[in-house]
């Protein structure tokens, strides 16, 4: 794994323990796929950064330095995860953001992982998602509540899990977004109040090929198929959620045929990472 720390344009050799990412989570971060060199989906990550960055009013580096870094641990790289850290840098003790701190950021770069053989086997998560649409959809650093789901998800031994909102609608698995295929149409439920707005989410929905709708418990054990879908990994089939088994459908096939024209790295979505 290869990391490099930055605070500003400079680059540092370490992170202070008085980080505020450390401390409170008070930052973002964005996982991508490294392709040949390239991270396809950089500008879908970029936009997402930005909008994270806005609504927790953290000043980014410049985006041109912020580039020429990540350009620089992808060249070299066929296949990999490209991790970007970005915190509010340091500051005292107490919850009040400094106003002249400077962003401490990190670029890491990791194994691409691999992708099970089979249909994912997904378990309903017991921790709920708070609402709070002031975070909803950008990638925060406070990410507790998927760490205490999947803690149980990996007890059980499942693949992912699916996560409700306190009201009990189904909002995404730990790590990816959901898709259920209803009456012949891809359904994926709203993040305005809790979740990640996916990159490759935005991209099924400004294509047309999936639609924003509440989805309870009992519309996403009866539908046609399930699928799950990140950045990383692609778009993956599910094969079991607690007793509901589903067998794969040609409609999964299509979707991951149709990302795999636009983005050539998710050919092999459902078969290798």
């Amino acid at each position: 794994m290869s990391i490099r720390i930055f605070r500003g344009e400079r680059e540092i050799a370490s992170i202070d323990p008085a980080n505020r990412g450390l401390a409170y989570g008070d930052g973002l971060f964005e996982t991508m796929r490294v392709h040949r060199g390239d991270v396809p989906l950089w500008p879908r990550h970029l936009r997402r950064l930005c909008d994270g960055a806005l609504r927790l009013g953290i000043a980014p580096p410049s985006i041109d330095v912020i580039e020429a870094r990540v350009a620089e641990l992808a060249t070299g790289c066929d296949a990999g995860v490209l991790k970007l850290l970005l915190t509010r840098g340091e500051g005292g003790r107490g919850y009040a953001p400094p106003v002249d701190a400077e962003p401490v950021w990190v670029l890491s770069l990791h194994p691409l992982p691999a992708s099970p053989a089979n249909g994912l086997r997904l378990h309903w998560c017991e921790t709920r998602l708070a609402l709070q649409p002031a975070l909803a959809g950008i990638k925060h650093c406070n990410r507790l509540e998927q760490v205490l789901a999947r803690a149980k998800v990996e007890s059980v031994g499942c693949d992912e899990g699916l996560m409700q909102d306190v009201a009990g609608n189904a909002i995404s698995a730990t790590a990816a977004n959901l898709l259920a295929l209803c009456d012949g149409r891809w359904l994926t439920p709203p993040v305005d109040a809790c979740g990640v707005a996916g990159v490759l989410r935005g991209w099924l929905l400004e294509q047309g090929l999936a639609e924003i709708a509440v989805l309870q418990p009992d519309k996403i054990e009866s539908a046609d198929a399930l699928a799950l879908c990140n950045a990383v990994r692609g778009i993956l089939p599910v094969g079991l959620l607690g007793t509901r088994a589903w067998a794969r459908h040609p409609a999964v096939a299509d979707l991951q045929e149709g990302l795999a024209m636009a983005y050539p790295m998710f050919s092999m979505a459902g078969h290798s990472a």
